[in-house]
Formats: structure tokens, sequence, C-alpha cells
């Protein structure tokens, strides 16, 4: 009978970044040799001490990296976050309690630091509720049926007297951060973006080893001149059989900071000769999209699904990092059997500001710190929690009041894959 070796759990050095990117693209179903190039363009993520990895003897089993970023919570207030990212484990080395080695790590420090939430992106469901992230953002895309949406295919231009220009991706990286950075201040559950991440999208550094082909990026300004808008997409080249084009245009990604902007970009889009489908992107589940078409039917959901999962690290700031519409107060028992940021908690809010600190009242409502996490950014429904036994009221009436304090009027939104 073999014997299992001890497996070590430690921040990788610079030596073993290699084998640790093996093990990450052997985790994610891809090639597992990494080109030199795409070894490059990575190793300018790495951050001493926040990639870990798990080693059996020399070979790299699991993988795990966290970044600094910044979230946007309601009101547009930016909170530190510990984003995680590159999580695998290898097949061979499944159900060994490596994730929960790597995470307990990581979040550690991360509370060390004074990060007030985690975030990450869950590929699979069930994993991270039990390391105390909630799904506090839902994503939807759309595929519009463009004959069927009701516009008029000969537009031209935007109504409110704007311009749309395509642009290449010099012009994205110049333009780009600076739009970014306003939509990002006014949209809850928003993430940061870096140089990288702009330097990846246009073809100037390749993280992923595919080869790249230049998509088209569309720029809106209003008629002042202000750049409002940009987006960027691909065609296909699909032709049926009475040779007729049935192309589609996908969206890579969309930002737009003003309503006129969505609406001109939108309308572009599906103006496109020989487009037949535009396919949306991630996009918010109450984006204007639909409703900016002649027939809001001929935009079909085809995906909905949780996105950016919220791990709260300190309740105190996260809960007073936010802004709240109504007034009121409530008392939360915060479950967290990793031990970092549970108790019992006194919240006093309105629209001047808001309290939180420890007490030894009697709990209004008790729940996890993931359920903490799903509803902090105003998405989720401390009643509908309830109703699933997921909290637990111990004052009748009590989720309403948090929903009350909580819930926001336009929903929370994260563009970003990370």
């Amino acid at each position: 009978m073999s014997r299992r070796t001890e497996i070590d759990v430690r921040p990788i050095t610079e030596a073993e970044f290699p084998d640790w990117n093996r093990a990450l693209n052997t985790g994610f179903l891809q090639p597992p040799a990494v080109a030199e190039e795409q070894l490059e363009a990575r190793r300018r993520q790495f951050v001493p001490g926040r990639s870990l990895g798990a080693f059996d003897g020399d070979r790299c089993v699991a993988t795990f990296r966290s970044f600094d970023q910044e979230l946007t919570a309601v009101g547009g207030g930016p909170v530190q976050a510990d984003a995680v990212s590159n999580v695998t484990v290898t097949a061979t080395h499944r159900r060994r309690g490596l994730l929960t080695r790597m995470m307990a790590q990581d979040l550690a420090a991360a509370k060390e630091r004074g990060d007030v939430v985690a975030t990450l992106i869950a590929a699979e469901y069930p994993i991270y509720g039990r390391y105390g992230f909630g799904p506090a953002t839902t994503l939807t895309e759309w595929a519009v049926d463009v004959p069927r949406a009701g516009l008029d295919r000969r537009w031209a231009a935007p109504e409110d007297g704007g311009r749309i220009d395509l642009v290449d991706g010099a012009d994205v990286r110049k333009l780009g951060p600076g739009l970014h950075e306003r939509l990002r201040r006014a949209q809850p559950g928003a993430v940061s973006r870096t140089e990288l991440w702009w330097q990846a999208r246009t073809g100037v550094v390749n993280m992923n080893g595919t080869p790249w082909t230049e998509p088209y990026y569309a720029l809106y300004r209003s008629a002042d001149g202000e750049v409002e808008g940009l987006a960027s997409y691909r065609t296909d080249d699909h032709w049926g059989d009475a040779k007729q084009p049935l192309n589609t245009a996908t969206v890579d990604w969309l930002l737009a900071v003003t309503p006129a902007a969505e609406r001109a970009l939108w309308h572009y889009l599906c103006s496109i000769d020989w487009v037949q489908t535009v396919k949306s992107g991630w996009r918010s589940p109450d984006d204007l999209l639909p409703d900016l078409l002649p027939d809001p039917r001929a935009a079909r959901i085809t995906t909905q699904a949780d996105w950016l999962w919220v791990r709260i690290l300190d309740v105190a700031r996260a809960l007073t990092a936010r802004t709240y519409e109504g007034q009121g107060s409530t008392v939360l028992e915060v479950v967290d059997r990793a031990g970092l940021t549970g108790g019992r908690w006194r919240l006093e809010a309105g629209p001047d500001g808001a309290s939180c600190v420890p007490t030894t009242e009697s709990a209004h409502l008790v729940l996890d710190v993931a359920e903490l996490g799903a509803l902090w950014l105003g998405d989720a429904s401390a009643v509908r929690l309830a109703a699933l036994g997921r909290v637990r009221e111990e004052r009748a009436g009590a989720a309403r009041v948090v929903d009350a304090l909580l819930r926001t009027s336009r929903r929370p939104w994260c563009p970003d894959m990370f």
C-alpha cells in the first residue's frame, strides 16, 4: 500500500513560478505547458507572499492567488478587498483539505492587513459558502434578435447629438481607465482594474496563450465631446443557405456612464450591417438593454447566474462603509466559524451615516457571515433568506427591517472576471 506524503502549503518563490503555472493550467483543464510569453505576462501578477502553492515533494498540486482590489460599496465608497483568484487543486490530490489550508492562510493574512472584505468569482457554487463567502451580485446575458428588435437598421448617429467612432487599442488604453473609474465610483459591486487588465484586453500582453485577434472598439462622445461610453465587440462570419448574412456581434465588455451613452452604443451594435444577433456579454440583471429596444422581447436571457461573492472580514467597517437610503436600527448576530469577525452588533443607519458597534443586547436577526456577504451590497433579501432557513429571526419582522436598511433601488453589478 502506498503512503501519502505530507503536503506542504506555502507561498511560492520566483523559482517555483513555472511549476505553479503548470499546476494552474492543469487545474483549469488547459494544456499544462506554459509558453514563455504567457509566463512572462503572468509574472507581472506575482506578488511575494500572495501566491500560495501546495507541494507534494517538489511538485505543485494546488494553486491559490490573491491581490489587492478596491470594491465599490453602496453609495460609491471604495472598500479595500482581498481578491481571490487562480484557485485549483489537481485531481490527484482532491479531498485532502488543501483549499481549506490555503484559504485559511490567505484570509488570516487579509484580516491582519486590514482588508474589509474578500472577493472572488466562483466557478462552482457549493465550494465557497463554507469559507464565509456569499453570492453578492448576479449577472445576466442577453441575445438580441436584431430584426425583431424594431430598431431602424438605417440608424446612422445618436439622436442626442453625440457621436460614435471606431478606435484602436491605443485609444482604449488612453481613454478607457478614466471612463471605467467614473463608472466604478458610481456602481456598487464594481472593482478596480489594473494597467495590466487594459493591456491584456488590447493585445499588448498575452495572459492565456491563445492567438490574439483584435476586436472592434466603439467609443461614444456626448454632444459636448465628453467620452461617456466604450464597447469592445467581435463578429463572426456566418451565411445561411440562401446566401443571407446570419452574423453575430458578441460584446466583450461595454462601459457607459450615462443612459444616453448606453442607448447609443446598444443602438449602434444593433444597426451593424449583416448582424442578425447581438450577444450582450456580462451585464447587470437590471440593465437598461431590453427596454432600450422598441420590442424588449427581442432580448432573450441566455445566462443568469451568481457572479461576485463577498466574504466580510470586518463587520463594523463593512456596514459603516456603505450608505443607507432609509433610517433604522437592528441587532445582528453574525456567526463566523473561522473566528475572523463574528459577534453581536448594533447597526444604527440612515441617510446621514451609520454606526455599527459590538453589543450585549439580544439579537434581532441571526445569520452566518456568508449571508451577511450576500446582503451587504443590497441585492439579496433577508426575508427571502429567512424563508429558506438561512437566517433566523429572533424578533418578529427583523428580516423586513434589515431589507429596508440594506436593499438598494438599483442592483449591484460587477462587470469583471478575475
